[in-house]
């Protein structure tokens, strides 16, 4: 398999301008049976808006739970039926508002993952196989999901295009996230896309060779 045996869909959005993504393996059967990463807000138009397309949400997972990825969370799992995963260490901030940033915008959200994932633990999903990456740094239980068959990184806000995520807010440390993106990013093959948490998609080779922060 190679990245264009997948389908990925990715919408912008609420006023941060978080990526929401949603993963599936081609297939010429319809409805198209996929993964939704990082519903940021309205997790109602997340739902009818894949659905209108013949799209259908099975899982959904969370790189970390700051306010302006988890907020369509609860609503997209109720509609669909999809179970949410988050990391373990992620714990805090799913419950904490304060933590989660959402207290500061009057906009209290609160998340309560089906399941808490591990380091290194691969999850098998619509013909899917993603590992997780636990990438500790611009929140405590911040993970990456990747995709080795098909050389695909979903990076949260840990590595952007030209960037790197911020380390300033409850339970980040930049110490933890610069190993994080040595340790567990970098090592990764050079073709491998990037999908970060916001912004534009890149490359790990384009990374490692104009990054400024490596």
């Amino acid at each position: 398999m190679n990245q264009e045996d997948l389908i990925i869909k990715s919408s912008t959005l609420g006023f941060v301008g978080t990526n929401c993504y949603f993963v599936a393996k081609k297939s010429a059967s319809v409805p198209v049976h996929g993964i939704v990463i990082d519903p940021a807000y309205d997790g109602k138009k997340i739902y009818e808006d894949l659905k209108a397309e013949g799209c259908l949400v099975d899982l959904v997972l969370l790189t970390h739970a700051h306010f302006d990825h988890i907020g369509g969370a609860c609503e997209l799992c109720e509609l669909s039926g999809a179970p949410l995963y988050c990391h373990a260490l992620e714990k805090r901030l799913c419950e904490d508002t304060e933590a989660n940033l959402s207290a500061d915008y009057g906009l209290p959200c609160q998340v309560q993952p089906d399941r808490f994932l591990e380091d290194g633990e691969v999850i098998r999903q619509d013909g899917l196989e993603i590992q997780v990456l636990s990438t500790p740094g611009h929140t405590e239980g911040s993970c990456c999901y990747y995709l080795p068959k098909e050389q695909v990184l979903f990076s949260g806000d840990t590595l952007f295009a030209q960037s790197v995520g911020r380390t300033d807010l409850p339970t980040g440390s930049t110490e933890k996230l610069m190993q994080s993106i040595r340790e567990k990013l970098l090592v990764l093959p050079e073709e491998t896309r990037v999908y970060p948490g916001h912004m534009d998609t890149t490359t790990i080779g384009y990374e490692k060779r104009v990054n400024p922060f490596f």
